[in-house]
């Protein structure tokens, strides 16, 4: 399900995906290799919206606005010179523009996953606030970004470091180009991010 790589070079990458996608993990190498900050979107929650996600009650778009303002925020502030990767679910078109406004040059690393995959992540995750029952919510809510402008398609199931190489590749061609090859770090074996 590889996107075609482009000549797209975005100062920022969101990377998003339904819960169990594997956004923490994939953000976290990417900011690694990239050299990049990571900011995870799960920290930005207000506590209301953690508790009600662990009793398993979605939230309602009224419930994401805020987080959506703070996460917008951190793409707006200064940076010095290196980019940033945030991980955040992004789920709605309307919630991707929210963060689009903060931001020149945007692009949005896309993880997909089917139903079963992610459930099954979702259920193997100990302690994590995210409840297993709204990984259905999660499919319903989801509007695919494929066709907007700056995404980057991937399949979640793909080794970590394939995924890796795919973001530098389309994030940073030149520094791709001239970087050693990424050493292996395994198949994604903790998944995360949530709503």
């Amino acid at each position: 399900m590889d996107s075609a790589i482009s000549s797209f070079e975005p100062q920022a990458i969101v990377v998003m995906g339904v819960s169990g996608c594997g956004k923490s993990s994939v953000g976290a190498a990417c900011a690694d290799a990239l050299g990049w900050t990571l900011h995870e979107g799960d920290t930005y929650h207000a506590p209301e919206s953690v508790a009600k996600m662990r009793a398993g009650t979605p939230l309602t778009d009224a419930d994401r606005a805020g987080w959506l303002d703070r996460l917008a925020g951190l793409l707006a502030s200064p940076s010095e010179g290196a980019g940033r990767v945030l991980t955040c679910s992004a789920l709605r078109r309307r919630y991707r523009d929210r963060l689009r406004e903060a931001t020149p040059h945007l692009g949005f690393v896309f993880l997909a996953l089917d139903y079963d995959a992610a459930l099954a992540r979702v259920q193997s995750r100990a302690g994590h606030f995210f409840s297993p029952a709204l990984v259905s919510n999660q499919f319903a809510t989801l509007e695919s970004p494929v066709g907007e402008p700056g995404v980057l398609v991937l399949d979640a199931t793909q080794p970590m470091a394939d995924l890796v190489a795919a973001v530098v590749a389309w994030a940073a061609p030149t520094q791709a180009a001239t970087a050693p090859p990424h050493p292996t770090t395994g198949r994604d074996t903790s998944p995360g991010d949530i709503a």
